[in-house]
C-alpha cells in the first residue's frame, strides 16, 4: 500500500515512538481501554467478511481515538465535511477516474460520515470503492485507445498541472478528452529526450573525439524518424500505465478500506494513522532496519516478480546466485513437497512466501538474467539494512580531527530497546572516533525523521553532565521531564549538529536540547520540520479475543507533545538554527505548519538546568561562522537556486506543442545551467574511514563504495565544511 499511497501523493510525515515501557500514562490508558474489550467480541458475522470486518475496525478505531488521542475531535458535521473532501481527493486526486455526477451522487454522504462511524455503517464507503473499480476499468480502455494512435504536436493547446482547481470531468466525452492531455503531456516529454539523446549522438559522429569511438557510436546507432520516436515515446508511457494499473488492480478492497479509515484518522492531526497488518510490519522494519529473510529487493513488472535489488551482507549476497534482474517463478518452503507458482500473484503475497524465519531454507525458480532456468536455495537470516544505520567518518585539517556521525533515523527495536538502537551505536562511533584522537565532533541530522525519544534522551545524556531533555506533556495536562540520569559525559569535547527542513520530530529534541544548553552550535535550515507531537503504537488485536476477523492491524495514535527544556514547543516552529543557511528547501512548501490538522503551537514552564559552561567562545564562534557565510558567493547563488527551484514548482500550465514546448525546456536548462558551479563546488576536506571499516571493506566491495560514494559527496558539501 505504501508505493500506491506514494502514487496518491500522500506526504511522508517523520515518525516519533515514545519508549512505551517508559510510558505509565499510556499503560494506565491500555488497561482503560482493556476493560470495554469485550464491546468488540460478540458480533454476529454477515455473508461478507470484508464488510464485516470493516464495520468492526471503524467502531474500534473511533473508540480508541476518543479515548486515546490527546486532542480528540468532536466527530460531527464538520468533522464529516472535512474526512469527504480529504478522502475523495485521496482517491481521484487527478481528477480523471470519477465525473461530476458521481461527485453529486457522493455528496449525499458528505454530513453523514459521522453518522456511517457511529453507526458502524460502510455505505459510503462501499459506493466509493464499487464506483472506482468501474471508472478504473473504463479508464483502462482509454489509455490504450488513445496511445494506440500518434499525436499531433503541431496543434495548439495547454495542460493545468494544478489538479485542484479543475473541476470533475462532466462526461466520459470530456473525462476522455482530459485523459489524452494528461498522456499527450507524458509522452511529449520523453519525446523531447528522444530528440535531444538523437541529435547529441549525431553531433558525436560529426564531430568525433577519435575514430575509435565513431566506429563504436555508429556501430550501436540506428537514427530514428520523428515518427519512429513519437512511436517509442508513446510505448514507454503506456508500459508506464500498464505497470501501473497492473499494481492497482492487485489492491484488495481492504487495502482501499485502509485508505478510507486514515483519511478519517488523519482529521485528528497528520501523524495519527491506521497501518493495516502488512503495513505495520514495514513500520518495524522501518524503526529497527533490519528483517528476516533472503536480502533481496523485488518488484512486480507485468506478471512477473523481479530482484531489482540485492541487499548487501544478506543472504542472497552471501550467496551470488541471485541476481538484479532475475525473475522469480517458484517458491518452495523446505517443508514442501512442490513449489508454489507466484507469477501474477500480488507482490506482497509472493513477499510473503519468500520471506521466513531465520535458518528456514527456500528454494526458488528463478529464470536467469541471461534466459536459463536455475532452482536456487537460500538460508534466510536477519537482513541488516546498514543505510539505516548510524556511521562515521573522519577529517584530519590543520592539525585537528574532526568525526563526523550520520544518523539517518532513532532506530530501534520495538520488541526489545536493549537490541541494537541508535544510542547504542552513536556511543560506539563516539568511543571510537576518540580512539583516532578526535578534536571536534559533528552529529549530521540533515533529512532524520525522528524515530524513538528514549533514544534521543541516551544521545543528548552523553554531552552534558546530568539534566532535562525534553518535557512530555499528555492530554490531561500532566507534563514528565525526561532526564540524563547519568553525570558521566562521553564527549566533552566542540560539537556542531547539521540539520535542515526535513530534520523532524526526535532530531529537533537533540538540536533544541544541545542549543538550550548551549552545549552545540546548530548550523541549518531557518527552522526545522516542526513536528512537536509523541506518537504511540496501539495494537488493535487487543481488543478482539477469539474473533474471527483476522489480524486488526495498529493504530499510531497522537498522545503527547513535547516541549524543549526552556518550556517552548518545536510543534509548528521546529528549532532555529543559530547560523542559518539556504538550502535547496527554502522557499519550498514543507515542513508541519503545511500540514493538514497540525495541533497547535504553545509553551509550558522551563525546566530547571544549567546551561553547559565548557566553552569560552560560544556567542564568538556563531557570529564569526555567520559572518563566514554572509560572504559566500556559493550561498548566495544556492539561495537564488532555492527560489528558481520554488518557481518551477509554481508552475501549472505547460505547452502541448512541440515547438514551444522544447522552448520552455531549453530556458529551464539555460537557466539551470546558472547553478552548476554548486555540484561542482570542491572543498580541500578528505575523509578517511574507521579502522574497524577499512578491515569491512576487504570482504564487502559493496560497502567500501558506499562509503567512497559518501566520501565523494561530503568533499562538496558547503555545510559540512562550516560544521
Amino acid at each position: 500500500m505504501a508505493q500506491f499511497l506514494m502514487y496518491f501523493g500522500r506526504k511522508n510525515t517523520p515518525m516519533n515512538l515514545f519508549d512505551m515501557k517508559r510510558n505509565f500514562k499510556i499503560l494506565m490508558l491500555l488497561l482503560l481501554l482493556a476493560t470495554a474489550s469485550c464491546s468488540f467480541t460478540t458480533k454476529k458475522f454477515d455473508p461478507d467478511p470484508d464488510s464485516e470486518k470493516d464495520k468492526v475496525l471503524l467502531e474500534l478505531i473511533s473508540f480508541v481515538l476518543q479515548r486515546g488521542h490527546y486532542d480528540p475531535k468532536t466527530i460531527n458535521d464538520e468533522f464529516s465535511k472535512e474526512v469527504y473532501e480529504d478522502y475523495i481527493l485521496a482517491l481521484d486526486p487527478l481528477k480523471r477516474y470519477f465525473l461530476a455526477s458521481d461527485i453529486q451522487e457522493f455528496s449525499q454522504f458528505k454530513t453523514k460520515i459521522d453518522d456511517q462511524i457511529k453507526n458502524g455503517k460502510v455505505d459510503f464507503f462501499n459506493l466509493t470503492y464499487n464506483r472506482l473499480q468501474q471508472r478504473t476499468a473504463e479508464a483502462e480502455s482509454f489509455y490504450k485507445e488513445i496511445l494506440s494512435k500518434p499525436f499531433d504536436y503541431s496543434k495548439e493547446e495547454f495542460i493545468l498541472t494544478d489538479y485542484e482547481k479543475l473541476d470533475y470531468a462532466a462526461n466520459k466525452k470530456a473525462l476522455k478528452e482530459r485523459w489524452q492531455k494528461q498522456l499527450k503531456f507524458s509522452a511529449l516529454s520523453t519525446y523531447y529526450e528522444k530528440q535531444e539523446e538523437q541529435k547529441a549522438i549525431l553531433k558525436k559522429l560529426q564531430k568525433p573525439e577519435n575514430e575509435e569511438d565513431s566506429l563504436k557510436i555508429a556501430e550501436n546507432f540506428t537514427k530514428n524518424t520523428a515518427a519512429e520516436l513519437e512511436a517509442e515515446a508513446r510505448e514507454v508511457t503506456r508500459n508506464s500505465l500498464e505497470e501501473y494499473f497492473s499494481y492497482s488492480d492487485d489492491l484488495l478492497r481492504k487495502d482501499w478500506f485502509s485508505l478510507y479509515l486514515n483519511a478519517i484518522v488523519e482529521e485528528f492531526d497528520p501523524h495519527t494513522y491506521y497501518f493495516a497488518p502488512q503495513d505495520k510490519e514495514r513500520f518495524d522494519i522501518q524503526m529497527s532496519g533490519s528483517l528476516e529473510g533472503i536480502g533481496a529487493r523485488l518488484q512486480k513488472k507485468s506478471d512477473k516478480i523481479t530482484v531489482v535489488g540485492i541487499i548487501s551482507g544478506g543472504p542472497a549476497w552471501k550467496g551470488q546466485e541471485l541476481e538484479v534482474g532475475d525473475e522469480i517463478w517458484k517458491v518452495k518452503q523446505e517443508d514442501e513437497k512442490e513449489p508454489v507458482s507466484i507469477v501474477g500473484m500480488r507482490l506482497e503475497d509472493a513477499v510473503d512466501l519468500i520471506k521466513g524465519p531465520k535458518g528456514t531454507v527456500v528454494t526458488l525458480t528463478v529464470k536467469k538474467v541471461d534466459g536459463t532456468i536455475e532452482d536456487i536455495k537460500i538460508t534466510r537470516d536477519v537482513v541488516v539494512i546498514q543505510d539505516t544505520y548510524a556511521k562515521s567518518t573522519m577529517l584530519e585539517k590543520n592539525e585537528n580531527v574532526y568525526g563526523i556521525i550520520d544518523l539517518p533515523r532513532f532506530y530501534f527495536d520495538m520488541q526489545d530497546y536493549d537490541k541494537r538502537n541508535a544510542a547504542s551505536d552513536v556511543k560506539k562511533e563516539i568511543i571510537r572516533l576518540k580512539e583516532q584522537g578526535m578534536d571536534g565532533l559533528v552529529i549530521d541530522l540533515r533529512g532524520n525523521g525522528g524515530g524513538s525519544l528514549a533514544t534521543v534522551v541516551d544521545i543528548a545524556g552523553m554531552f552534558i553532565e546530568e539534566g532535562p531533555i525534553v518535557q512530555v506533556k499528555a492530554g490531561d495536562g500532566n507534563i514528565e521531564v525526561l532526564k540524563d540520569r547519568n553525570d558521566a559525559i562521553l564527549w566533552d569535547g566542540p560539537l556542531v549538529i547539521l540539520v535542515n527542513e526535513l530534520s523532524a520530530s526526535a532530531s529537533e529534541i537533540l538540536a533544541a536540547a544541545m542549543q538550550d544548553y548551549k552545549r552545540a552550535i546548530i548550523i541549518g535550515s531557518e527552522q526545522t520540520y516542526g513536528k512537536g507531537t509523541v506518537q504511540n503504537l496501539i495494537d488493535l488485536n487487543r481488543w478482539m479475543r477469539n474473533s474471527k476477523l483476522g489480524d486488526m492491524g495498529a493504530l499510531k495514535l497522537t498522545t503527547q507533545k513535547f516541549y524543549r527544556i526552556d518550556g517552548g514547543s518545536t510543534q509548528l516552529r521546529g528549532v532555529t538554527s543559530d547560523v542559518v543557511v539556504p538550502d535547496r528547501y527554502s522557499y519550498i512548501e514543507i515542513g508541519e505548519r503545511e500540514m493538514e490538522n497540525p495541533l497547535p503551537w504553545d509553551q509550558i514552564e522551563p525546566a530547571d538546568y544549567e546551561v553547559w559552561n565548557g566553552y569560552i567562545d560560544y556567542k564568538e564562534t556563531i557570529q564569526n561562522s555567520k559572518e563566514r557565510m554572509a560572504k559566500s558567493e556559493l550561498l548566495h547563488l544556492i539561495d537564488q537556486n532555492a527560489k528558481w527551484i520554488k518557481a518551477q514548482q509554481d508552475m501549472e500550465k505547460y505547452s502541448l506543442q512541440y515547438s514551444k514546448y522544447a522552448l520552455q525546456v531549453e530556458q529551464q536548462e539555460n537557466e539551470a545551467d546558472r547553478f552548476e558551479a554548486i555540484s561542482e563546488y570542491q572543498t580541500d576536506m578528505t575523509f578517511t574511514s574507521l579502522p574497524y571499516e577499512l578491515k569491512m571493506f576487504e570482504k564487502d566491495s559493496t560497502l567500501a563504495e558506499k562509503r567512497r560514494r559518501w566520501h565523494e559527496s561530503l568533499s562538496k558539501d558547503v555545510y559540512m565544511e562550516e560544521a
